[in-house]
C-alpha cells in the first residue's frame, strides 16, 4: 500500500477509533510514529501502546483514553504539516493549540517534542500535528 502520508493515516486511525468508541486500534510501525504515539501517552492522552510484531512487520497497538462516562479523553487531532506544503515554526513562533489546553507536536534538531518542550529546550521546527 502506498501511503504519502502516513502520520495524517495515523492521526485519522486514531480519530475513527475513538469515534467507534473502540478500546484500541493498530497502526503501521515507523520511528516517528511511535515518538508521536510516546508524546501522546506522556501528555496523558492515551492510556498506553505498545510495538508487537506481526508475521511479517512491525505494528504499534494504542490504547486509548476515556472518562467515566466514556467519553473520549483525546477530542481533536489535526495534521499541520503536509507533505505538499510543510509549516516550520521558530522557536518564538510556536503555535498555542487551544490556548495552551492542547499540544502541538513538532519534529526538531532534538527530535519529536511538544510545544512546550520545543519552547524550553530554545528549538523550532516542522509543526506535524496538534493535539487536544
Amino acid at each position: 500500500m502506498n501511503m504519502s502520508d502516513p502520520i495524517a493515516d495515523l492521526l485519522t486511525r486514531i480519530r475513527n477509533a475513538i469515534m467507534a468508541h473502540h478500546n484500541q486500534v493498530v497502526v503501521p510501525h515507523s520511528k516517528l510514529k511511535l515518538a508521536i504515539v510516546s508524546i501522546l501517552k506522556e501528555e496523558g492522552f492515551i492510556e498506553r501502546y505498545e510495538v508487537v510484531k506481526d508475521a511479517s512487520r512491525q505494528m504499534i497497538r494504542i490504547w486509548l483514553k476515556y472518562d467515566d462516562q466514556r467519553r473520549p479523553i483525546l477530542t481533536g487531532l489535526r495534521r499541520v504539516s503536509k507533505p505538499g506544503c510543510r509549516i516550520y515554526s521558530k522557536q518564538d513562533n510556536i503555535p498555542w493549540v487551544h490556548s495552551g489546553l492542547g499540544v502541538a507536536i513538532l519534529s526538531t534538531s532534538k527530535g519529536v517534542v511538544t510545544d512546550s518542550q520545543a519552547r524550553h529546550l530554545g528549538v523550532g521546527g516542522e509543526v506535524l500535528c496538534y493535539v487536544w
